[in-house]
């Protein structure tokens, strides 16, 4: 495993401010959020005001240079787990959409997701939107120093799948800081007691992906989009977090 870096007091300061951003930029898109917008209103929206802010957007241009991403937010609707890509699809009622947020700013980068509602859902949709919920905040309850990756992993897990739900395994969290993406690897199933060590200064995102149906998942031949195998809905929450002398920082919140 490669080795971690700990983050300076400046670099968490700063990631402070890009964490405070994305949040931010969550609060501005949550009252266009509703039946009839469609997901390049939203990109729109996020895009100006990120780069209002003086950032840049962390996704748009992201990845191979053959295919690079190419919008400011991802947004994953119903089956969708991560990475979708808004166009000109417009939101119904009773949809669920994950819109994840990424920024650039001052050097350092924030991210986090967030899975908002569209008007009323099924029953079975909101209780599947509850639990990814739910298992962030199982997981984020065990990033203290001491404990491991793999604790992170074992709450979120033991929580889905006590309730029947599927975890995505293919999709993790990651380390972050001056790169969107450093080590360590965050994944969201695993047992106690293992894996990575967590150290005071460690910055990483935890972002379970939970399944109503089974965890399985097939890449669309636009080579960004993850759907469900089974077409069924899939949520996800995520939060950038430092772990600190007592326990850690939501970063993102």
């Amino acid at each position: 495993m490669s080795r971690v870096a700990l983050k300076s007091t400046r670099e968490i300061e700063a990631m402070r401010r890009a964490g405070a951003l994305v949040a931010e930029t969550f609060r501005l898109l949550d009252p266009f959020v509703k039946p009839g917008v469609t997901l390049a209103e939203l990109d729109r929206i996020a895009e100006e005001h990120i780069r209002g802010a003086g950032a840049v957007p962390a996704y748009l241009g992201y990845g191979p240079k053959n295919n690079p991403f190419p919008a400011t937010i991802c947004a994953s609707v119903n089956e969708v787990i991560c990475h979708g890509i808004p166009g000109n699809q417009v939101l119904q009622e009773g949809d669920i959409i994950g819109v994840d947020i990424g920024v650039l700013l001052d050097g350092v980068y924030g991210d986090a997701c967030y899975t908002y509602t569209v008007g009323q859902v099924r029953p079975e949709v909101q209780g599947l939107v509850d639990t990814a919920r739910q298992c962030l905040a199982a997981a984020l309850e065990v990033v203290k120093p001491g404990n491991r990756t793999g604790d992170i992993g074992h709450a979120i897990q033991s929580l889905a799948e006590s309730r029947g739900y599927g975890v995505v395994k293919e999709y993790t969290g990651h380390g972050i800081g001056k790169r969107l993406h450093e080590e360590p690897t965050i994944y969201h199933h695993g047992a106690r007691y293992t894996g990575l060590k967590l150290q005071p200064g460690m910055v990483f995102t935890v972002e379970p992906m939970i399944n109503l149906g089974t965890p399985d998942t097939r890449l669309l031949p636009d080579g960004w989009t993850v759907i469900t195998a089974d077409k069924q809905p899939s949520a996800q929450f995520e939060h950038t977090v430092v772990v600190t002398s007592k326990g850690h920082e939501i970063l993102t919140l």
